[in-house]
């Protein structure tokens, strides 16, 4: 177990004390919005896709380099959340880090049953069908997603239901 001292240590190099995921057209105008406005009021600097990203930056490694510099992830799991390869990619990356021990891990459930990301039924089960028949070529990718769901999946988090 990381000693205080070292624990403090590394976050203190980190470049933003939380990295937030979720998928933009599901939460992006709602929660995740109030979520973020609240956090940078309290002086936390959050990594938020939209803002954060600079004019000709390849986005997908503007956004691997976001992770590999924060602290903590905290994931917005909604309704269609593992419709996105892009949010799959994201989170097969966070939880690199966190096995890694380079990243905690904060899961919100937002408007989704934790059980349907874990045992990839119901609209996972969907997202899951429509990614076999695009990625028909990249069966390990459509692994490592699946992986990394149920692995955060299996994290205690809050549980959000209309609110």
């Amino acid at each position: 177990m990381p000693s205080l001292l070292s624990l403090s240590s590394s976050i203190s190099q980190k470049k933003y004390d939380v990295f937030l995921s979720f998928r933009g057209e599901d939460t992006r105008k709602n929660f995740t919005d109030h979520l973020y406005s609240s956090l940078k009021r309290k002086g936390i600097v959050t990594f938020r896709d939209d803002s954060r990203l600079e004019p000709g930056e390849t986005i997908k490694l503007e956004l691997l380099n976001a992770i590999q510099e924060s602290w903590c992830a905290i994931i917005v799991f909604s309704e269609t959340y593992a419709f996105s390869s892009w949010c799959l990619d994201e989170l097969t990356a966070i939880v690199k880090q966190k096995n890694a021990g380079k990243l905690k891990i904060f899961p919100v459930f937002y408007n989704v049953d934790p059980s349907d990301l874990r045992k990839h039924t119901g609209k996972v089960e969907e997202a899951f069908a429509k990614h076999e028949e695009r990625y028909k070529e990249d069966k390990d990718a459509i692994q490592r997603w699946r992986t990394a769901l149920t692995e955060v999946a299996n994290v205690k988090g809050w549980h959000l239901n209309n609110r």
